[in-house]
């Protein structure tokens, strides 16, 4: 039997501490002849398929102008070793300067969309605009997948989740299997 837990009054404008959905990616974003890349945090998957993921991108950030006008996104997942570029990327404007120069990222050309993925990242899912109802009032983007690309190596590579207040947790190769205890038609 598992021991009942203490809990204290703590402050929700930081629950994001607790539950925040997924690993930390490096948006990257073109329209014409601008580009960026955007660290984002916050994002969940909301169906697998279509494969739909659903994205918080702020209304002041350069690349919600650009996806706004392109419809188009690559979601690209660093592993931890990129910690520096993730905290730097996310700490700059891209009106401003080029990321990619910036902090010496590689562009790699998409075969879906017009956004370049970034060649240092485990994984870049290639994305278009599925869905951009509440863009407006709560600057949610729903993106469908529409490319995927993977690294072979490693299966579960250690993956960067932000805590707030400039923390962050590692995910990585530690994993516990539990697919034998699941229905087959929930393991999805």
């Amino acid at each position: 039997m598992n021991p009942r837990m203490h809990k204290y009054a703590f402050p929700v404008s930081k629950a994001r501490k607790y539950l925040e959905p997924g690993p930390v990616l490096l948006l990257s974003s073109q329209y014409q002849d601008q580009h960026d890349i955007m660290t984002l945090g916050w994002h969940t998957v909301l169906e697998f398929s279509p494969s739909l993921v659903g994205c918080m991108i702020a209304g002041m950030n350069h690349s919600h102008e650009l996806i706004r006008h392109s419809g188009q996104c690559v979601l690209n997942l660093p592993s931890a070793s990129l910690i520096d570029e993730v905290v730097a990327i996310g700490n700059s404007h891209g009106d401003q300067l080029d990321k990619f120069s910036a902090f010496n990222l590689t562009p790699e050309p998409a075969q879906v969309v017009g956004a370049s993925m970034i060649a240092e990242c485990f994984a870049s899912f290639e994305c278009q605009l599925y869905d951009d109802a509440m863009v407006a009032r709560y600057n949610l983007f729903i993106f469908e997948i529409v490319k995927a690309h993977v690294a072979e190596q490693p299966e579960y590579p250690a993956t960067l989740h932000y805590t707030g207040e400039g923390r962050f947790s590692v995910m990585g190769d530690k994993m516990l299997d539990k697919s034998g205890d699941f229905k087959p038609e929930m393991l999805l």
